[in-house]
């Protein structure tokens, strides 16, 4: 157990599971207080609650869809209530549908977009108000992607939102900097998670993924999560306005082309 987060307390939101639960336990296992954001059912964010407990970690799980504004509200005085502050929150929630652009539903860009842009715009606001408020600064990490950059057929709002959320983080770091508060963005690129079962039991798409990654590998939610672990400690704190991609060399190799 490492002392990088001691004292601090986090929100990781959208960690029942993949990147926001390796996250989560990175953030513990540097001595941090976390809180596990989620959205349905109790059960979803059992599997990290049991981990963290593990680790002897102090954290808890709360309930809040991070598109609307009251739920993230909540969530911040829930956490502030319980622990007395908060330092750091990772806005790791998202989703993503595919659907040809012609064909894409309002309802789904709208959700997309709530969840992926609008939340990360709650989440962040909120949280800085709280850090401002205490004082002593505090770190935003958004889990943004190399889409944010680079385009995905079948997929114009996850990239739009990916998009929206470089300038966002950009502009936000500039206006938050002079209250200490640093913001950054981490830009997966292809991270192995149980959401890509399909993806890598697939041999003929495995390989076409693995084609485009000069590393010649997935990348593990543990490597994202010690990119996070950096960014939230004392080691980063000159580090604002940024985008962190982690993706073997795929954004370059694309470029490349």
């Amino acid at each position: 157990m490492g002392q990088k987060l001691q004292n601090k307390v986090a929100v990781v939101t959208g960690a029942g599971t993949g990147i926001g639960q390796a996250i989560a336990i990175g953030f513990a296992q540097e001595g941090a207080t976390v809180v596990i954001d989620y959205v349905g059912a109790a059960s979803a964010a059992e599997e990290t609650v049991g981990k963290l407990a593990a680790l002897g970690a102090k954290s808890m799980a709360i309930a809040a869809d991070v598109s609307q504004q009251d739920q993230v509200n909540s969530l911040v005085a829930k956490t502030v209530a319980a622990y007395g502050r908060l330092d750091i929150v990772v806005n790791n929630a998202g989703i993503e549908k595919k659907f040809a652009f012609v064909d894409y539903p309002l309802e789904e860009w709208n959700k997309i977009i709530a969840v992926n842009l609008t939340g990360a715009f709650l989440c962040s606001q909120a949280a800085a108000r709280q850090m401002i408020a205490q004082g002593g600064g505090g770190r935003i990490i958004n889990i943004s992607s190399i889409h944010e950059d680079l385009p995905l057929l079948t997929n114009a709002p996850y990239c739009a939102s990916k998009g929206g959320l470089r300038m966002l983080m950009r502009t936000i770091a500039v206006e938050l900097a002079p209250h200490n508060i640093t913001v950054n963005n981490i830009g997966p690129g292809a991270i192995y998670t149980p959401i890509d079962l399909d993806v890598e039991s697939d041999a003929k798409l495995n390989d076409q993924i693995l084609a485009e990654i000069p590393l010649k590998r997935w990348g593990k939610p543990e490597e994202v999560a010690q990119m996070a672990v950096y960014l939230a400690s004392d080691d980063a704190s000159y580090v604002t306005g940024s985008t962190f991609f982690i993706d073997g060399g795929m954004l370059r190799n694309a470029g490349a082309l």
